[in-house]
């Protein structure tokens, strides 16, 4: 195939998850995360992270200079966010207008600004179809404040929900995940959901800064028209991976910068 010219991807913002690691220096990861990416979506609490892990992640970010969003979820810190809740839309409103308030004030409390939302895990993947848990997390960020920008997978039902709201929203795709031949991803509880290989991270992003495609599962080919590339911070490597995803499209002539 003829690589398309790169030019067609001249900026793109490259973010990453942060505050959510478990270990006995877990911020030193993402420190290294920060100084490869332009935005992080930091932890609050529900699925990973607290007030002190969110402060640290703040100052860090800002001492970075890197774009701070809000990574909210499902109250859910026994499965780290990831398994789905039938929660009551309003009730799960409520939830995310607390966890996003909550991170506002401890960026204020370093000097920095929580810039946007991109809701976490299956939430995340839930609001890709969930209409009421995306109207859900719509009225929340127009709640809190209707400047913030909103991340989220492309053709999903929280796009065209916020875009009718009047919210900036903003797409994007994975480096690391796999994705299935609708342009949904892989579920992680199949195997190869995650892709753990520098080669095939580094391929998958210039794919889809150069291309604005992946390839699925299945072989075929998948349009994905984004303004952000995501990368998981809790991936073992991460670091490592960011910085050769970074190298990459720099080499590719791809600037990265924040949409924020």
């Amino acid at each position: 195939m003829t690589e398309e010219p790169a030019a067609l991807a001249s900026h793109l913002d490259l973010n990453a998850d942060v505050g959510e690691l478990l270990g006995q220096s877990p911020l030193e990861g993402d420190a290294a995360i920060m100084a490869q990416v332009s935005s992080v979506n930091i932890a609050c609490g529900f699925h990973a992270g607290g007030p002190s892990t969110m402060r640290r992640s703040c100052a860090t970010a800002a001492a970075s200079g890197v774009v701070i969003g809000a990574h909210p979820s499902y109250r859910d810190l026994a499965g780290f966010g990831r398994r789905f809740i039938d929660v009551d839309p309003d009730e799960l409103t409520q939830e995310l207008i607390y966890q996003i308030g909550a991170l506002q004030a401890i960026a204020r409390a370093e000097g920095a600004t929580v810039r946007y939302v991109k809701p976490h895990g299956a939430l995340y993947n839930a609001i890709v179809q969930h209409n009421a848990q995306a109207q859900a997390v719509v009225s929340a960020v127009l709640a809190v404040d209707p400047g913030l920008a909103l991340l989220v997978a492309p053709q999903s039902q929280v796009q065209l929900l916020g875009q009718a709201a009047g919210l900036t929203i903003v797409t994007e795709a994975f480096a690391d995940r796999a994705y299935n031949p609708d342009g949904t991803l892989v579920s992680r509880s199949e195997p190869g959901a995650v892709l753990h290989s520098v080669e095939a991270v580094v391929a998958q992003s210039l794919d889809i800064a150069l291309r604005h495609e992946v390839t699925a599962r299945d072989g075929s080919r998948v349009k994905l028209s984004t303004q952000s590339l995501c990368l998981h911070g809790d991936t073992p490597g991460a670091v490592q991976l960011a910085r050769a995803v970074r190298a990459a499209l720099a080499s590719a002539g791809v600037q990265i910068g924040s949409f924020a």
